[in-house]
């Protein structure tokens, strides 16, 4: 008797969130619209000057990493040739 009650009211709290899933959806497109309307965009030469930047960057980190790879390389393969013998 008492599991009966509580899957009723589950069923019942059940119900009514899903009936309130329009109101819910409703409600987040307009809070969405309102911030989009306090956003303040970068302006053309911004969004140029940061681009460059992060492509400067990752060629950089690349090279970097190009050259620590390297190292690291021809010290495993010296430690193999030392052992090997």
């Amino acid at each position: 008797m008492a599991t009966a009650e509580i899957q009723q009211g589950e069923s019942g709290n059940f119900i009514q969130r899903v009936s309130s899933w329009p109101v819910q959806i409703k409600d987040y497109f307009e809070e969405l619209q309102t911030e989009m309307r306090r956003v303040t965009w970068p302006s053309w030469k911004q969004v140029r000057a940061t681009t460059v930047v992060v492509i400067v960057a990752v060629f950089a980190f690349g090279a970097f990493f190009m050259v620590v790879d390297e190292v690291v390389n021809r010290a495993i393969q010296k430690l193999f040739e030392t052992f090997s013998r």
